[in-house]
């Protein structure tokens, strides 16, 4: 069940109050999961209960999608301040530091969160930040042509086109490998929810100028591609793994931009690989200061 939450966040114009809608399942290690432009929480239903097996599962509409409020009046919809005020909506629900898992924006958004020690380990899908000049317009250039036609399609041609893979296709093929596994209700939701994004235009317009050219130390980092991704080009993966060298870059074999509805088992598995890791360091670094501790009283004893 979708729930809402209010916090205070910090903005270029003081401190506001944000107001965001998450759906919460699961126990054990937070982990949070962020959307891309457009998009809404219930892209990850389909590994939703696979991660809530192990974890503190909290996916968020991003403010200004799905059913989240906008950002107050004049709050820039820039990295900086929505990677900053998802930390402040993670301290509200007593989540402060979680593994976090995004797609695209949301993707960026989990890389800013991790570089600014906002995330325990970082798992991101596709993430926009690492394209050309070319590459961004052209993407760009897409989603706005997507958005164009949520707009202009009346709610019964939508549902109409919903009822058959071949308008699923037509409807959400640039996005997924495998659009006909979406269901005709999946589909409408969430082409309504690009209608109604109240946060789509700002967003875009922040992100003409991203670049994500910061490395992401002292944390598990995956960055995955999907094979088939026709809206950011798997060519990205390489760039990303320049800038942030001690990452995992995986690759998602049939798999297009929004991949946890491609192969949501897969996806699972990339996810819990990264927070693995972040467990058997933390193991580690318990077994060395054990043995220095022996080593310690070793030559203490000597000296004794």
């Amino acid at each position: 069940m979708t729930a809402t939450v209010s916090f205070p966040i910090d903005s270029p114009l003081g401190p506001r109050t944000a107001t965001v809608a998450y759906e919460r399942k699961g126990s054990g290690e937070p982990l949070l999961l962020l959307h891309g432009i457009g998009h809404h929480l219930q892209a990850w239903h389909p590994v939703t209960d696979i991660l809530a097996a192990g974890h503190d599962v909290i996916a968020v509409d991003l403010p200004g999608f799905g059913v989240s409020q906008p950002l107050p009046d004049g709050v820039p919809y820039d990295l900086g301040t929505v990677a900053a005020a998802l930390g402040s909506l993670c301290s509200a629900l007593g989540a402060e530091r979680p593994h976090v898992v995004g797609n695209s924006l949301g993707g960026l958004l989990a890389l800013e969160m991790g570089r600014s020690s906002l995330a325990r380990t970082v798992t991101a899908l596709s993430p926009a930040g690492f394209w050309t000049e070319a590459e961004r317009r052209y993407a760009f250039a897409t989603l706005r042509a997507m958005r164009v036609g949520a707009l202009a399609l009346p709610l019964s041609t939508l549902e109409r086109l919903s009822h058959s893979a071949a308008g699923r296709t037509a409807l959400t093929g640039t996005i997924y490998a495998r659009p006909a596994r979406r269901s005709p209700e999946a589909v409408v939701a969430e082409t309504l929810a690009l209608r109604e994004a109240t946060g789509f235009e700002e967003t875009l317009a922040a992100g003409r100028s991203v670049r994500f050219t910061e490395d992401v130390p002292g944390l598990p980092v995956t960055i995955a591609w999907g094979s088939r991704d026709r809206l950011l080009l798997p060519r990205q993966g390489v760039r990303a793994k320049r800038v942030v060298p001690e990452a995992r870059l995986v690759r998602l074999p049939g798999c297009g931009h929004v991949p946890m509805n491609d192969d949501p088992a897969l996806v699972a598995r990339v996810v819990r690989d990264t927070v693995r890791k972040a467990a058997d360091e933390a193991a580690d670094k318990g077994a060395d200061k054990g043995a220095d501790k022996g080593a310690d009283k070793a030559a203490n004893t000597e000296v004794g």
